[in-house]
């Protein structure tokens, strides 16, 4: 009994200790993230009004953004935020849902754990160089890698304690063998590089991820395991390959936009575009989808990211159409295909990720990304007006136009943010990664003049939220940085090079086999380690063909969209389902006639030569 009483307030104590650890946690990746925003908007009015560049502020906000990376990841894997493949393990009954996770825990830290000391190693060799502009050691951003790795272990150590001791041993168990089964394999393979690499890079990943393990572990597992196997490169690069996905500033945009697309809600931007277009064109027939399908087109060139554009606009528009008793499977189908629509909409992250990756115009991507948008977007609403023409009630009540004109001043300087955030990119006063600071100011200072202000901690909590987020995606394109390199130092890039220039029909044939692989993938994976993985490898194959890179960029882009928003497996598909509170289920025989129209519209951008333009 003494002993069981002890237990019991050892652990009322560590209690309070682990809420002021995680909210300490909290704070710093908070203070971080509005350090990036206070230094860059700093920037750009030090270049633009006083006409002095600091010329210190590209270094310096890459040297938090390692850091801010890598505690986001952390907050992530507390939060359970990272990204993983769970339809399979669900499926299963609960006892072996509980030793699914448990195993997966145990890959998660295996990985983390195999990092650490290639990290430290990584720091020492920083040492010896230093950043110009700031004169300090380069330690410091490796410094970030050490911290954030050590954190993680933290977290997933505290997660496996958390199991059940028989759930735990047999996960633990199970993953150890499995995982030595794998290493024999590997090693009687490396005689073989081509038949090791599909056995690690296709066999293990896909293993892994059905299993449960997270996307970014599921990577880093499989690309250490690669590495120690073929012991073809010391574990010391992938250190310095997950920095170098960390440190790139204009990745530094994801974060950001992230942020903006909170601030939608909390500063009532949102709600009021959202209340002119409802009041605008809701009363006409099939109105409530055009409302929602031009939200997402608004709002995504706002958030740049789109769960935060769903987000947005979903929980405003669907409450409607179900009191207007629209079908809820139509409602879920539209909402999810508003999604893959929308991902060349800029400043979408997928297109600075994936300009940021192969080297391609980001302005440029930004330019192109527009108008298949729209002619997707035409598409949705011919299609949704055909079903709404079967229903008396999908349209809403008719608003009087002095109300509407009301709705129009009042959400003014909401609507105007769009052309506020395009404006400063083309006029070249901010570049893809600066402009999100540009929103965010601009929001924050609508929030309080025009739409009656918000409090702190509401402010607090948005930041909060887009740190945890922004961190599982972040760590993703990290690890699958490291990852895509050792593809290609392994020659799996030259062997899907000359599987894909062997495709018959040149040119088209290489176009409707990225579109047919990109749509697989976005289905089964997230779409941002998608690009990260075979853009660089994609991208050289298109210029050998003559296929202009921005063009190439929006079709696999739009691709993958479809895929990722596309049921059974698309994880867009399922977090739509979620914003909208309506079962999948409901709209499983409904949304194929949506996906279908816009792959059409996809395939007439790929074959038009101007389609994509």
């Amino acid at each position: 009994m003494q002993a069981c009483s002890a237990t019991m307030a050892s652990g009322r104590m560590r209690r309070p200790v682990a809420r002021i650890a995680d909210a300490a946690l909290d704070g710093a990746g908070v203070v971080l993230l509005a350090v990036e925003v206070l230094v860059l908007f700093a920037g750009i009015i030090a270049r633009t009004v006083f006409i002095h560049p600091l010329i210190w502020s590209t270094e310096f906000a890459r040297l938090v953004f390692v850091w801010l990376t890598m505690i986001d990841a952390a907050i992530a894997v507390r939060d359970d935020r990272h990204m993983r493949m769970t339809a399979l393990v669900h499926s299963l009954p609960a006892h072996w849902q509980a030793r699914f996770r448990a195993g997966a825990d145990v890959i998660q830290l295996a990985s983390v754990l195999a990092m650490i000391g290639p990290s430290l190693v990584f720091l020492q060799v920083e040492q010896l160089s230093s950043l110009s502009q700031l004169g300090i050691s380069s330690a410091w951003e490796a410094a970030g890698l050490v911290a954030g790795f050590a954190l993680i272990a933290l977290y997933l150590l505290r997660d496996l304690f958390a199991h059940r001791g028989g759930d735990f041993w047999r996960g633990a168990v199970g993953a150890a063998v499995i995982v030595g089964a794998a290493w024999l394999a590997g090693r009687a393979l490396a005689a073989d590089t081509l038949a090791e690499v599909i056995f690690v890079f296709i066999a293990m990943l896909f293993a892994t991820v059905l299993a449960g393990v997270p996307i970014a572990f599921a990577f880093g597992f499989c690309t250490t395991f690669y590495l120690m196997v073929t012991q073809g490169a010391p574990l010391a690069v992938m250190a310095s390959q997950v920095e170098q996905g960390t440190s790139s500033i204009i990745l530094l945009a994801v974060p950001l936009f992230v942020l903006l697309g909170g601030l939608l809600t909390v500063t009532r931007l949102a709600p009021a575009m959202m209340r002119f277009l409802t009041e605008l064109i809701g009363p006409v027939k099939g109105g409530l989808f055009y409302v929602l399908i031009g939200g997402i087109l608004l709002v995504s060139g706002i958030s740049g990211a789109k769960t935060a554009d769903l987000a947005a606009v979903a929980p405003i528009v669907v409450p409607e159409m179900k009191r207007q008793k629209i079908d809820e499977g139509h409602i879920l189908s539209v909402v999810s295909c508003c999604g893959a629509m929308a991902e060349t909409i800029p400043p979408s992250i997928v297109l600075i990720i994936i300009g940021a990756v192969t080297g391609t115009s980001i302005s440029a991507l930004f330019a192109a990304g527009l108008m298949p948008a729209i002619l997707l977007a035409v598409i949705l609403a011919l299609l949704s007006r055909i079903w709404a023409g079967a229903d008396a009630a999908a349209a809403a009540p008719r608003v009087p136009a002095r109300r509407v004109l009301r709705s129009f001043l009042h959400g003014l300087p909401a609507l105007a943010l769009p052309f506020v955030i395009r404006f400063a990119v083309i006029d070249g006063i901010a570049t893809a990664t600066e402009v999100a600071t540009i929103g965010t100011v601009y929001a924050i200072v609508l929030g309080v003049v025009f739409y009656g202000g918000f409090r702190p901690a509401a402010l607090y909590d948005c930041a909060a939220k887009a740190v945890g987020l922004s961190g599982a995606i972040m760590f993703i394109i990290a690890v699958a940085t490291a990852m895509s390199w050792t593809l290609t130092q392994s020659g799996f890039a030259d062997d899907i090079t000359r599987l894909m220039l062997a495709l018959p029909g040149g040119r088209y044939g290489f176009l409707l086999g990225s579109i047919f692989l990109m749509i697989v993938l976005g289905s089964i994976l997230e779409g941002i380690p998608i690009l990260v993985l075979f853009g660089p490898i994609l991208f050289p194959i298109a210029r050998t063909l003559h296929i202009g890179d921005v063009r190439y960029g929006i079709i696999v882009i739009l691709a993958m969209g479809i895929g990722l928003f596309a049921p059974p497996f698309g994880l867009g598909y399922y977090a739509a389902g979620i914003m909208t509170d309506i079962d999948p289920n409901r709209a499983l025989k409904t949304i194929w006639g949506y996906l279908a129209a816009l792959v059409l519209g996809l395939l007439a951008i790929a074959f038009v030569p101007w389609g994509a333009l």
